[in-house]
């Protein structure tokens, strides 16, 4: 880790993957320190967070969000400390969220930063009391509209949003199904997150045993996954239930994988399958961007800051040290091999 402020390490994008990113789609380089002008603040990462929809941005392709240039930084949500301000709003020594991307320095507009609240654990405000908390809050109560009684089924359930989500859906009262990679994953989400169940879909039996685990069927789907999960939970379904639609990471590289990063065996189109199945059950499947649900932070905070202190809520991070081992990190992130959520700790906290 580094904390030389005669320079600035950043990791860009190299080239555009052509199917699964690799190492060769990153470059590190170490450049001059950008200076603030007027209206801006200097902030050096302490913590970067990486997520799966960075794997979008690599592409020049349409989308919610602009893509990475070629030989720009890479996008990510940092917790940074303030080096140096040219605006009032910020002091230095400040801790600020900031979309400062994968490097030591950056000079951010004012407007782009949110001051940090005093929690015990600064890394946090980029996972359960931030971006991936609010992820896994609306996309279960505001899109999925959980509810007491129901079966609520996540993909990705040992990761940083599906971890979650499977908790707060155990405190409104639902039967939990995981779906995770792995015996270790399974276990975890059973015996820590307390989930009624979870299934490996590695495992050869992957359907039967999701089936027998949603005797009643599945009300509410958290999707982060596609592919080979989603076409096993169809035939799951009830009447009218729902599906958020948070990510599609079987997708990401390209042609379809499986949420460990391999290439799928040849599947039937079962389009038809899904939209019968969406006629039929009277179902709904909804995308969302939690960029647009702002608003719904300061109710999210206070319900998670009090579950966390109760004890309802528990949380884990995969820590990566130094800004030189993010783009393997995130590699493995693609392949499912973090075990919470994923975040690099790029310099020493004072």
């Amino acid at each position: 880790m580094s904390n030389n402020p005669a320079m600035n390490r950043r990791v860009v994008l190299a080239e555009r993957p052509k199917g699964a990113a690799t190492l060769g789609s990153f470059r590190l380089e170490t450049v001059a320190p950008p200076q603030p002008a007027p209206g801006e603040v200097l902030v050096r990462t302490l913590w970067l967070s990486l997520d799966p929809y960075m794997r979008g941005r690599m592409n020049d392709a349409p989308s919610y969000a602009p893509p990475v240039e070629l030989g720009g930084v890479m996008t990510a949500q940092t917790v940074s400390r303030v080096e140096a301000s040219q605006s009032p709003e910020f002091r230095v020594g400040d801790l600020v969220l900031a979309p400062s991307g994968w490097q030591d320095l950056a000079a951010c507009p004012a407007k782009t930063l949110t001051r940090l609240p005093k929690i015990e654990h600064p890394s946090w405000a980029l996972g359960v009391l931030g971006m991936t908390g609010l992820t896994a809050y609306v996309g279960l109560l505001d899109i999925g509209k959980a509810a007491a009684g129901e079966t609520v089924a996540v993909a990705a359930a040992t990761g940083a949003v599906g971890s979650i989500v499977g908790q707060i859906a155990k405190i409104k009262g639902c039967r939990v199904v995981g779906i995770a990679g792995g015996p270790e994953k399974c276990r975890w989400a059973v015996q820590e997150l307390g989930f009624d169940a979870c299934i490996d879909h590695r495992a050869p039996s992957f359907k039967d045993s999701l089936a027998a685990a949603c005797p009643k069927g599945i009300d509410v789907y958290f999707e982060n996954v596609g592919g080979a999960i989603l076409r096993a939970v169809v035939p799951l379904l009830n009447t009218h239930a729902r599906i958020p639609v948070c990510g599609l990471i079987a997708y990401y590289g390209g042609a379809p994988r499986t949420a460990d990063g391999g290439a799928a065996p040849p599947d039937p189109d079962w389009v038809p399958l899904l939209m019968r199945t969406m006629l039929v059950k009277r179902m709904t499947m909804q995308g969302f961007i939690i960029f647009e649900h702002d608003d719904r932070h300061p109710e999210f905070f206070a319900a998670m800051q009090g579950w966390l202190s109760e004890g309802r809520i528990k949380y884990r991070e995969d820590v990566v040290q130094g800004l030189e081992n993010a783009p393997q990190a995130f590699l493995g992130l693609l392949e499912g091999r973090n075990f919470g959520k994923l975040v690099v700790r790029v310099a020493d906290v004072d």
